[in-house]
């Protein structure tokens, strides 16, 4: 299936979007098609890899949880191409197959520890509606988390309702696997 927007190649973008492109590459193996059609507008293609690589990666919580955050609220929009993309790259970062696993329950338990499974009910209550997260709630995430892990949790669960919708409404395809011989 073809997205409603033209996935464009390395040859047909920007030279600051192809050197995106060739980083995408080298460190997944291929380039999402989200980016080939993010590229589209070479400026919002940009912008969104400078935030996903701080929004995912390592930081005051480790990138491994926060991809199963993202795989977390991408489960609850439904989004099978959110939960794929970030399902890989959450093991590449070091998830475990349990992890990736309970993150996709309907109630995530175990591998998680207490403050885990904590930030993603933050996860679900964001989904709900930012009120769901109340004082009461927010005083439990304070007792786990310190401020600057709470900022990153609730930018990651805020980013996945947004990014996911993305996908889905531009009914962008799968990304194929990256080859084996890479």
């Amino acid at each position: 299936m073809d997205g409603r927007i033209p996935m464009l190649e390395r040859d047909q973008v920007a030279p600051e979007v192809a050197s995106l492109y060739d980083a995408l590459l080298q460190q997944r193996g291929v380039v999402p098609n989200m980016f080939k059609t993010v590229a589209n507008c070479p400026s919002l293609a940009l912008s969104f890899a400078g935030l996903l690589k701080v929004l995912l990666g390592d930081g005051a919580l480790p990138g491994w949880y926060k991809e199963l955050v993202a795989v977390r609220v991408s489960f609850l929009l439904k989004s099978e191409y959110a939960v794929r993309a970030h399902s890989i790259s959450a093991r590449q970062k070091g998830a475990s197959e349990a992890h990736v696993h309970a993150a996709l329950q309907s109630v995530p338990g175990s591998p998680f520890t207490e403050a885990e499974l904590l930030g993603l009910q933050c996860a679900d209550l964001l989904h709900q509606s930012a009120s769901a997260v109340d004082d009461a709630f927010y005083g439990k995430l304070k007792e786990r988390f310190h401020r600057q892990q709470i900022v990153e949790l609730v930018a990651t669960a805020s980013a996945f309702e947004f990014l996911p919708r993305f996908v889905d409404g531009l009914r962008i395809p799968m990304t194929p696997a990256a080859s084996p011989s890479r």
